[in-house]
Order: structure tokens, then C-alpha cells, then sequence
């Protein structure tokens, strides 16, 4: 007889056996928590592109106080003198560009990241493709872009500005991000959380932005981030969330995951350092969901 143990345990033995370096691993079922195991220590480790939906959670935010209007250009959020230095040409092209666009990665011609001595300047001397209609180009410059743009837009530090507003209420210490040499915040990547940390935000988007009867996040709006607005090889993309046919998922780069399957109201978190591993682990993973 198959019993939800039996699937717990199958899972947790095919971890063990990928011998992947998985830091840890959490299940939520019905409503809590129903598996959890940790391979390593129980505490914070890089996330990388998770940093992305928190990103879209402070335009989220931002939004619902009339501070972002995500169909404008991205450039009205940006500073102002530095966008009025942009050569005429460039600036007109740059400017027709909006918020969404880059939310859901549908702007090409950037590099992978930003860099240099000073990013947004960098970033705003680069050539993106301004006439073509919308198509999927993953790089941190379009997340990292959105960050600066919100920031600049809410009037203060992301970090600071989510404190009170969503990991306070999800009893989450501030986790620790990455700025840009200017002190930008970088809302690329950067971000550090323990396994259970993020767990947390992805139940606040399975619970549709409400938290012990609060509603943290505008309901429409973790809608809107979950659902695809381009297509891609691995399904399709939201506001920097990645889409299934029946989920969605927080991803980073090297096994940090939390893939979500509404209908079922199940979760399934892992945290890794797993550079050769990650498609194997969400293969794993994916199918343990798809059983239950």
C-alpha cells in the first residue's frame, strides 16, 4: 500500500542517491508544513535569481500605492539626470520601453549582468533592440533595471521598504541582498534565505498575497506575477516568475527553488549548491509533486 510516507521517504532516498549537494528540502501540504530534512546546516544560503520575485513582489507594492504604473516607460522611474544624459537617439529608444517589458524579460540586446564602476550608467550606454515587438531575453539588466526603477520610485532602499510591509509580517529577519557600487539595490540576485525563508514566499503567493488575514500583497497582483506573459523554452515567464502548465516557480541559478502547484495547494522547496545538478533535482522534485 502507498502511503504519503512511503512518497516522503522515496523522495528523500533518491536525494541521497543523486548525491547533488542539496542543502535542504520542504514540503507544504495541506495547509503547513507536512516534510521537511535538511542535508546541511539550517541556515541562509545564496539564492541568487530568487531575488527576482522579491523584486516583483516591491512593484507589487509599488503599484498598489499609485507609486509604478507598470504599461509607462521604466525610464520615468529612473533618475532623472541621468536618463536626460543619455545621448537623444538612445534616450528616445530606451523610453518607449516599459516596466512590463522588462518584467518579463522581453527585451534583447543586453549582456547577461551589469558591470562596471558604475552599472546604471553602463546599462543606460548600451544599445537594446527598442523596435522589435516583445521577446524572451533572460538577463540580470532587466531585472537589475526594475530594482533601480522601484527603488527610485517608493523613495527608499528595497530592503527597507519591504521590511514592514512583508518580512516582518512573514516574522522573517531582513535576509541580506546585494547593492551596486553606487549602492543601487540589485534586484537581480544577491539575496540569502534559509530553505524555509523561501518557502515562505512562495505560500505567500500560493495564498494569493494574504497572510494570517492579511492581505500583504494585492491579491491581483500575485495573479498577474504567476501567470505567463511570454513563452520560452522552459514553459513561459511572468513578473520574474518562472511558469508551468499547472505551476509556478522562484528560481535561482544552482538549485534554489520553490515550485508551486495551486490547484493542489502543495509546495515544494530545496535549496542547493548544485552548478551540474539543478535539471536532475527538479526533475526529482517535480515528479514527487506530480504523485501527490
Amino acid at each position: 500500500m502507498v502511503t504519503i510516507g512511503n512518497i516522503y521517504r522515496e523522495l528523500l532516498e533518491k536525494i541521497r542517491a543523486s548525491k547533488l549537494r542539496v542543502y535542504g528540502i520542504e514540503v507544504f501540504r495541506g495547509g503547513g508544513v507536512s516534510m521537511r530534512e535538511m542535508f546541511s546546516r539550517d541556515v541562509r544560503y545564496p539564492a541568487y535569481s530568487a531575488t527576482k520575485s522579491v523584486t516583483s513582489t516591491a512593484v507589487g507594492l509599488a503599484v498598489s500605492e499609485g507609486k509604478m504604473d507598470i504599461s509607462r516607460p521604466l525610464a520615468e522611474c529612473l533618475d532623472e539626470t541621468l536618463v536626460n544624459a543619455m545621448p537623444a537617439e538612445l534616450r528616445n529608444g530606451f523610453s518607449k520601453l516599459s516596466i512590463e517589458r522588462f518584467l518579463t524579460m522581453s527585451v534583447t540586446g543586453y549582456p547577461f549582468r551589469p558591470e562596471g564602476e558604475d552599472w546604471l550608467r553602463e546599462v543606460l550606454a548600451m544599445h537594446p533592440d527598442t523596435e522589435s515587438g516583445p521577446s524572451f531575453s533572460y538577463t540580470n539588466v532587466s531585472a537589475y533595471l526594475v530594482g533601480a526603477a522601484c527603488e527610485n520610485a517608493v523613495g527608499m532602499p528595497i530592503p527597507e521598504y519591504l521590511q514592514p510591509r512583508i518580512f516582518e509580517p512573514l516574522d522573517m529577519p531582513l535576509p541580506e541582498f546585494q547593492y551596486d557600487p553606487q549602492g543601487r539595490f540589485n534586484g537581480a540576485t544577491g539575496m540569502k534565505l534559509t530553505v524555509h525563508e523561501l518557502s515562505l514566499i512562495g505560500q505567500l503567493y500560493l495564498q494569493e498575497g494574504e497572510w494570517n488575514g492579511t492581505q500583504l500583497v494585492p491579491k491581483e497582483w500575485t495573479k498577474l506575477a504567476v501567470l505567463k506573459h511570454i513563452d520560452n523554452d522552459r514553459g513561459g515567464y511572468g513578473y520574474f516568475f518562472w511558469c508551468g502548465n499547472d505551476s509556478f516557480s522562484i528560481s535561482g541559478k544552482w538549485g534554489q527553488r520553490c515550485i508551486v502547484y495551486p490547484k493542489k495547494g502543495v509546495m515544494i522547496t530545496y535549496m542547493g549548491n548544485i552548478p551540474d545538478g539543478a535539471e536532475k533535482i527538479q526533475l526529482i522534485a517535480e515528479e514527487f509533486c506530480e504523485g501527490l
